[in-house]
């Protein structure tokens, strides 16, 4: 058995730490499989909130969440066509201080047909983790999935990288979990709130 993917040491690190009942957010929906993730481990007492500025991932996430059956033991999910940089606005107070996780998936909409061309961007996203670690409760994670072998993504991948080694220790805790041979593989950051 080799090591889990970037992706599924993600979901890995997440499923340790939601409980039902739990806030979630997926800063990035894409086509939706971490927001189905968050959905299932929060459970149908539970509250995820999925963001994404393509309608067009929203439409994929809302397609990826309506096959599930029966859909009453999926958490309440509510999509927002905004900036994860955003997320504090768009959220309900009740959930500031209280979310369990938020994940990042970023760089583009990985479909054949989107385009390619739009993807995260590195002010964006840094002003969107600042904002995540506050609304965090204690002990509560973001994992970041970095994908330095696209264009832009190079930059936005060491920017965040830069930013989480810099992340005070009072406020949390970083780690890395990458493979060495391969420069531009996907590589996951994961951030504990203390």
């Amino acid at each position: 058995m080799g090591f889990l993917s970037v992706l599924s040491f993600a979901h890995k690190l997440t499923s340790e730490r939601l409980q039902p009942g739990d806030y979630a957010v997926d800063a990035t929906a894409g086509t939706g499989a971490d927001t189905l993730f968050l959905a299932q481990a929060c459970g149908k007492r539970g509250h995820v909130f999925g963001f994404d500025v393509q309608s067009e991932a929203l439409h994929i996430t809302q397609e990826r969440l309506d096959k599930i059956e029966p859909p009453t033991r999926l958490a309440k999910v509510t999509l927002f066509n905004r900036s994860h940089a955003e997320m504090e606005d768009a959220l309900p107070a009740e959930s500031h201080g209280r979310l369990g996780s938020i994940m990042f998936n970023l760089g583009y909409l990985p479909t054949t047909e989107a385009d390619h061309s739009v993807i995260t961007l590195t002010e964006s996203t840094l002003e969107a983790l600042e904002v995540g670690v506050r609304l965090l409760r204690p002990r509560g994670l973001i994992t970041i999935v970095l994908y330095p072998g696209h264009p832009g993504g190079e930059t936005e991948a060491a920017a965040v990288e830069s930013w989480a080694a810099s992340l005070p220790s009072s406020i949390g805790q970083s780690i890395v979990y990458r493979q060495l041979q391969r420069s531009t593989a996907p590589y996951l950051i994961a951030i504990e709130k203390r």
